[in-house]
């Protein structure tokens, strides 16, 4: 049997960062230490580094996003970077998207725990809810998939001109690169590399932003798009 890691005591920098919200960025700390792991939806190993490597590292993703607008983290797993994002910006309406179950139940507990009123989660495949989903202005993600097939589910629930924020590595320009034509035929008009988290985290995190013009995800997913909304006002009207 595997001893239990202990969480260590959260840094200063939490403190500034999560502000009147610290006490439930470190009871989800707690969670993600406990639960998280007991539920195999994080390794025992990302304990002592949680606080780094994981919730401020997320955290400062608010500094790009902007005020008010509607979010969507596709495949949010255990909750990273969508509930510490929640916990910074609570002017955010925030969507958790998530195909498997025994994570929706582990992310419903959190938001229902931390009051996050501001903070849904749903159960499905970002290709599955489109067209139910109401397009939102900015898409997140994190360690989910290369970015041309992360941007394949993630662009199509953007609204016109939205964009989607994905926390990468080192790779980043490398994926943009490599990503150029799949990005392009999704509709998207620009790409860069930005660096968040000065004086909070070391390395700073590093966020590829992908924005989309007028038809997120191209032509093939407008039209799939469309057929969703006449399929959903033919249902409303029965």
């Amino acid at each position: 049997m595997t001893a239990e890691v202990e969480l260590p005591q959260a840094p200063e920098e939490a403190r500034a960062v999560f502000g009147e919200f610290f006490p439930e960025a470190v009871r989800y700390a707690e969670l993600l230490a406990d639960a998280g792991v007991k539920r195999g939806l994080i390794g025992p190993r990302e304990v002592p580094r949680l606080w780094e490597r994981h919730l401020l590292n997320c955290a400062v993703l608010s500094e790009v996003v902007p005020e008010g607008v509607t979010v969507c983290d596709v495949g949010s797993g255990a909750g990273l970077p969508g509930i510490p994002l929640a916990l910074v910006r609570p002017d955010l309406k925030i969507t958790l998207l998530e195909p498997l179950l025994r994570r929706t139940n582990f992310l419903q507990e959190v938001v229902e725990l931390l009051g996050l009123d501001h903070v849904t989660v749903v159960r499905g495949r970002a290709e599955e809810v489109l067209g139910s989903l109401q397009p939102v202005h900015v898409v997140t993600a994190r360690a989910v998939a290369p970015l041309d097939r992360l941007a394949g589910w993630g662009v199509p629930l953007l609204r016109p001109y939205g964009e989607m924020l994905a926390l990468k590595g080192d790779t980043a320009e490398e994926e943009i690169n490599g990503a150029r034509a799949a990005l392009s035929k999704l509709g998207v008009v620009e790409t860069e590399v930005l660096h968040v988290g000065e004086g909070v985290v070391e390395p700073m995190s590093t966020v590829v932003r992908v924005v989309v013009g007028e038809s997120p995800g191209g032509v093939r997913f407008a039209a799939k798009r469309a057929k969703a909304a006449r399929a959903s006002r033919t249902r409303r009207r029965r």
